[in-house]
């Protein structure tokens, strides 16, 4: 299509009946908000849409749990995630409400279209009924014996032990999750949508036309879907609560909630234009109008096939991408509320953001992380020793450490304020830091543009990382001791400082679609006001003037304890041996008894560990390193202590090489550091990575390093 007028960003509505987790956070919510900033940056005309859905029958039994009516429940959980998305940062344009007069509305009046033009087909069957509590019962809310693994309790749609997909027929002794009474067949006649009709048209434009620029994910889905043959789905159902059917014929019929729920996007949509004074049409039906749903993979099959077929039938434009996000796990399993292992936008709330002043960086924290370990195209998974290692390690000794450093070096050697400079004089390495910068930008538009959100947070991290090692070449502090007019050693301090303060004003515009609360916070340290966050002025070298004064250097992340990670650890396992969950097996598990991992052992060498995949690779970050000093370990015969440079800073390192190697030999020693390994102690000793040897067939060890003069703290790919 041609260059957009307007973007529409829709995130799927969560279901109002309960507190969401951080794997919904991860999933929809959290990306589309940073592609939504990454626009606003943009100046261009874009409207963030979300809300609750507030029908389906689960609804009632969650009110009647909790002793609510329908409508109170509602209510209180439409307000709760709406405050756990802001305090997170998730800033949307519309928060709304299926339970609104103007959705019942626009959801009617979408009925009622398809269905004068034809478009609907109606069919009498034998559903399941429970005869004490009068309703008739959706899938979820039947439960049985699995007939694959004889789990006593899996649902009517799925057994949640073995994974397999069911229907409610295929159940062992079946009975009502409301009553548990034994549920009847009993005639009901119901209004279907024919998607088998439009398979050729989904192929085609699913497949041929966005085959190209979809998620692989997204596209293996739908092709699966598509190649066992549509059928047509009931968009109705007997119940009392949701959207009345509007025909003569239809008393005590409501639209199905999956039918009703992404409607809820249009009738926002009137909502918001009618708050802003505007014609809500345009984002509808103008072909100039790019419209883009943030979802998680299980609902793939709705915002991808069903919802494009009832839009093309309803005269509405399509899709430009459906960027949908696979699961996120929660320390090796599965994350489920009802089995207590999850974590809750809300427990994170209030145990790691309000529950100290000071702590409301902790929301950006998570942002990172989560997009970090986004599941972008499959599973990741979330560790509470993952979150502190990327707190500790990338934004508190990467980014935190660069800007410190900067202010620091300000401060005491150019007065407290932005040096004076002359770019003709600029040299070589300051040419090569600003070509960096300029690069930067190009590289992380083009990636958030293709949803690569993950790849482009790498990107602002790696450039802050290049920030480090160029203050750690010219080493200001150096020259500091020695400035006479000779040797020009100030000009060069001042162009080092210089340069470092405008990648700082720079980071801020990169990181601001995914930590506005740092991004505010650096804005505030540099004394900008907050429109130097739009990204036009990104790739500048001049967006903070000389002579500017600026203040004391203060810090922007905090280190995060052991104890508190140990402390959630105890809590999660807790919780879940409180709920007493059901057994599920995990990806790992399954892939360690895989008969086609490797297991041959050739000649002496050790045999080869079970297959990775690039997006495991990815994480280990290798860096080119010297050790400068080595000592033994006390009272251990296999250990040394080594000082090791990685260009941005010294890091020590514990390791078992005390027999293969003598300490004094290993002084100048160019080696591989795994850089972002957990800290472990050692004997007393913290060690912070993991030095790379090779074993040869004799048991004899082998430094791994590059052949040439590699600057230290240059990453390996």
């Amino acid at each position: 299509m041609n260059t957009p007028e307007r973007y529409l960003i829709t995130a799927a509505l969560p279901y109002a009946n309960g507190l969401k987790h951080i794997g919904h956070l991860a999933g929809a919510y959290l990306p589309a908000d940073i592609y939504v900033r990454y626009l606003k940056a943009n100046k261009k005309d874009v409207v963030f849409i979300c809300g609750s859905d507030e029908h389906g029958t689960a609804i009632p039994i969650q009110a009647k749990k909790e002793g609510l009516s329908p409508k109170q429940l509602i209510d209180k959980y439409h307000t709760e995630i709406y405050d756990n998305f802001y305090d997170l940062g998730i800033r949307f344009d519309l928060y709304y409400r299926t339970s609104d007069a103007l959705h019942h509305e626009t959801a009617q009046e979408f009925f009622t279209n398809l269905y004068n033009q034809g478009f609907l087909e109606e069919k009498s069957s034998q559903e399941y009924y429970d005869p004490e509590a009068k309703a008739f019962l959706a899938d979820r809310y039947i439960k049985g014996t699995c007939p694959n693994c004889q789990f006593p309790n899996a649902f009517g749609d799925q057994c949640e032990k073995c994974g397999k997909s069911l229907s409610p027929d295929e159940l062992i002794n079946p009975v009502s999750t409301i009553s548990g009474a034994t549920p009847i067949k009993k005639n009901t006649t119901h209004w279907y949508l024919p998607l088998q009709k439009y398979e050729d048209f989904l192929r085609q434009w699913i497949l041929e036309d966005n085959g190209s620029t979809w998620r692989t994910n997204v596209l293996g889905q739908c092709k699966s879907w598509l190649d066992g043959g549509l059928q047509a789905r009931a968009i109705t159902r007997d119940l009392d609560w949701g959207i009345q059917v509007p025909l003569p014929n239809a008393e005590g019929k409501v639209l199905y909630v999956w039918f009703d729920a992404p409607i809820g996007y249009i009738s926002a949509t009137k909502q918001w234009a009618k708050n802003n004074h505007k014609d809500w049409k345009p984002y509808w039906y103008d072909s100039k109008t790019q419209l883009v749903h943030f979802i998680g993979k299980d609902n793939i099959v709705f915002h991808c096939l069903i919802f494009p077929v009832m839009l093309k039938l309803h005269g509405n434009i399509l899709p430009f991408n459906v960027p949908a996000n696979e699961f996120l796990n929660l320390e090796g399993d599965k994350m489920s509320t009802s089995r207590g292992w999850s974590l809750e936008m809300d427990y994170f709330i209030k145990n790691w953001v309000k529950n100290k002043p000071e702590n409301y960086i902790m929301a950006d924290v998570l942002r990172y992380y989560l997009t970090a370990i986004a599941p972008e195209t499959k599973d990741s998974e979330f560790t509470w020793k993952g979150f502190q290692d990327a707190n500790n390690n990338e934004l508190v000794n990467n980014l935190g450490n660069f800007v410190n450093r900067t202010w620091v070096l300000m401060h005491k050697y150019c007065r407290g304020r932005v040096p004076k400079i002359v770019p003709e004089h600029f040299n070589d390495l300051d040419k090569d830091l600003i070509e960096k910068i300029k690069h930067t930008k190009t590289k992380i538009s083009g990636l958030i543009e293709k949803f690569k959100f993950r790849e482009s947070l790498f990107e602002i991290m790696e450039l802050s990382r290049q920030g480090n090692i160029y203050l750690q070449k010219n080493q200001p502090w150096i020259l500091a001791q020695n400035i006479t007019p000779e040797n020009k050693a100030q000009e060069q301090i001042d162009r080092c400082i210089f340069l470092c303060l405008q990648l700082t004003a720079n980071l801020s515009i990169f990181i601001n679609p995914f930590l506005p609360i740092v991004a505010e916070k650096l804005c505030k340290h540099m004394k900008v006001l907050p429109k130097m966050l739009d990204w036009e002025h990104a790739g500048s070298i001049e967006l903070l003037s000389p002579n500017y004064p600026l203040p004391q250097p203060s810090l922007i992340f905090k280190k995060i304890d052991n104890e508190d990670i140990q402390l959630e650890l105890e809590k999660l396992r807790k919780n879940m041996e409180t709920n007493q969950p059901a057994p599920i097996q995990t990806e790992s598990a399954t892939q360690a008894s895989n008969p086609n991992t490797p297991t041959s052992n050739p000649s002496n060498f050790d045999e080869l560990a079970p297959l990775i995949t690039i997006d495991d690779f990815s994480k280990i970050d290798l860096r080119v390193g010297k050790i400068i000093a080595a000592s033994k370990v006390p009272k251990a015969d296999k250990l040394l202590e080594l000082k090791v440079d990685l260009g941005f800073e010294t890091r020590t390192i514990v390791s078992g090489i005390a027999e293969h190697f003598k300490a004094e030999e290993l002084i100048g020693q160019v080696v591989t550091v795994v850089a972002n390994l957990a800290p472990r102690k050692m004997r007393g000793i913290e060690s912070n990575g993991m030095i790379l040897l090779a074993s040869d067939a004799t048991g004899k060890l082998h430094f791994v390093h590059t052949q040439d003069n590699t600057i230290n703290g240059c990453k390996i790919k």
